[in-house]
């Protein structure tokens, strides 16, 4: 195969995927926004409602503050100590917390990585398609270019010859 050859076989391969991308544009485009994704299911959206909450500074501070006043009530002696000094209840508690804390968290991440991954598929698809349109920009912005320049050289010999004749 020639590079001529070649070349107008990949120029066909570009047409014929940009012509795919273009129909698929449309197509999502004709779409919804939110048509595209599925509805969250039950789980799917007590997931993400779990892992907003545990992932959050008010959690984080109301904890902290259950925790120190959990350890202060069992030093002191104000109250009767339910739960003494190696705070074997309280690390009961908190295991059991992570226990179940990390299933919803793992669901709620693999959830927004299937969505990340779509956006990343078409995102994707946006550049090939942004890619193709400038090189046929170019493409035509040169085929111009080539018009001119023979306009111009065409210009010059009738100019040439009409100054040889006079």
């Amino acid at each position: 195969m020639d590079a001529q050859h070649l070349r107008h076989e990949l120029h066909d391969e570009e047409a014929r995927l940009l012509g795919e991308l273009r129909t698929l544009r449309r197509s999502q485009r004709a779409l919804a926004p939110n048509a595209v994704l599925a509805p969250l299911t039950p789980g799917q959206r007590i997931a993400d409602m779990v892992a907003a909450t545990l992932g959050s500074w008010r959690f984080i501070i109301v904890q902290s503050a259950l925790l120190v006043l959990w350890v202060t009530l069992n030093i002191t002696a104000y109250v009767r100590h339910w739960d003494p000094y190696p705070f074997i209840l309280l690390n009961l508690a908190l295991s059991f917390q992570a226990a179940y804390a990390a299933p919803f968290i793992m669901m709620s991440q693999n959830r927004q990585q299937d969505v990340d991954r779509r956006e990343a598929a078409n995102d994707y698809r946006i550049n090939v398609k942004a890619e193709l349109e400038i090189e046929l920009l170019h493409e035509k912005i040169d085929q111009l270019r080539e018009k001119e320049v023979l306009a111009i050289t065409q210009a010059v010999q009738s100019l040439t010859t009409f100054l040889q004749k006079t």
